[in-house]
């Protein structure tokens, strides 16, 4: 809920710094004043609306996705144009102050031109990169082959390979086709084994099923395994878990297998589920049991959750969630969320960790400078 109400918030200060600059500002025309105030609060309620119907009227929620999601990218990021001239603009005039030079007379007609030209500047910036981020989520999955040494792996593994998919978001502007996309490349590689690390889906199963189906022709040579992230209790957990039990994937609840008697594979709910009745993450449960004898790859949403995993002697952990920040420079604060884990490789007290950028998106069908990846990871024998 906290996080809910901040994200309102943050929404709300940027349509209204928005339509401060590009229509008070500027001093528009009556007409055009009242027209795109009216627009940018219809703009400002479509998101959420969007975002939150997806459970009651999936369809429309899917339709009108493509109109007001981007209009939630183009306005964070012609909001943060806007700052960055502001503030140079600010800088300048100190400067100027400070040097003692004399600033250009002041003048409304002066104003209003600077006002117009800055943020006709903003929306062009912001419009651009809307563009671009468009293109990089819908475009092609970028494969990224991650090697990781592990200690106590048998030589005879040396080379097994992981398909790491993460953050699908099956829904709204995701639907089956992105999906079978994603499994054809996915089954092209020919993988040792597929792990899905959470946020499969932001919907519920009566209205995806047919979207998320290709899922279940993942093929590999050691199956399909699953773990919970935090959009699938959005959309319903347990059903979700049985719809994809059904159709061949294997959730790893606190539990592990041994794969290839070579190494033990793990899995712990989402970070916050322990929220939800009958679920939440416990590592020792996940762990008990388990041969010491062998390496342990750890599947967990949140990277954050390294911290309790090193505590446990996880050898490495495949986390997602991050998206690598999908819209820059947002990812400075998913970042800081996640205590500085956003995307690729990274030790944490002895435990390797790697953060996949994720084969879908959330939200806006943007993504700028965090390319839509495939994970192939490739275990080598110390």
């Amino acid at each position: 809920m906290f996080f809910a109400i901040l994200f309102r918030t943050l929404l709300l200060t940027i349509h209204t710094y928005v339509w401060y600059r590009l229509v008070y500002q500027a001093r528009l025309p009556k007409r055009w004043f009242i027209a795109l105030t009216v627009l940018i609060i219809f703009l400002f309620l479509s998101g959420p609306v969007t975002t939150a119907s997806r459970n009651v009227w999936p369809s429309i929620s899917a339709t009108f996705g493509w109109i007001s999601l981007p209009c939630m990218a183009l306005f964070g990021l012609t909001f943060l144009a806007l700052v960055a001239i502001d503030l140079g603009r600010l800088f300048a005039r100190v400067g100027r102050k400070v040097a003692k030079r004399p600033a250009a007379p002041a003048s409304p007609e002066r104003r209003q031109f600077l006002s117009r030209i800055t943020g006709g500047a903003a929306m062009v910036i912001g419009s651009t990169s809307v563009a671009r981020g468009m293109v990089s989520a819908r475009g092609e999955h970028e494969i990224v082959d991650v090697e990781i040494k592990l200690k106590k792996l048998p030589k005879a593994l040396d080379g097994f390979s992981i398909v790491q998919l993460s953050d699908l978001h099956v829904g709204m502007t995701i639907d089956r086709a992105f999906v079978q996309k994603v499994v054809d490349r996915t089954n092209a590689l020919s993988p040792d084994m597929v792990v899905l690390t959470g946020d499969l889906v932001d919907g519920q199963v009566e209205d995806l099923r047919d979207e998320a189906a290709p899922l279940g022709s993942l093929k590999s040579k050691h199956g399909t395994y699953a773990v919970t992230g935090n959009h699938e209790y959005y959309s319903g957990a347990d059903p979700w878990i049985a719809e994809l039990t059904r159709i061949g994937v294997r959730y790893l609840r606190n539990q592990h297998v041994t794969i290839a008697e070579g190494f033990t594979l793990a899995g712990v709910d989402d970070h916050g589920a322990s929220k939800f009745a009958g679920h939440g993450a416990d590592y020792e449960a996940a762990m008990h049991g388990r041969n010491p004898a062998l390496p342990v790859v750890l599947l967990a949403h949140q990277p954050r959750q390294v911290r309790l995993a090193a505590l446990q002697a996880v050898d490495l952990q495949l986390s997602g969630h991050t998206h690598g920040g999908q819209i820059w420079p947002w990812h400075y604060l998913v970042r800081i969320q996640q205590g500085g884990f956003l995307g690729g490789k990274y030790e944490h007290n002895g435990t390797q960790l790697y953060v996949t950028r994720g084969c879908g998106y959330w939200g806006p069908p943007v993504r700028l400078l965090a390319p839509l990846e495939i994970t192939r990871v490739i275990l080598r024998a110390a």
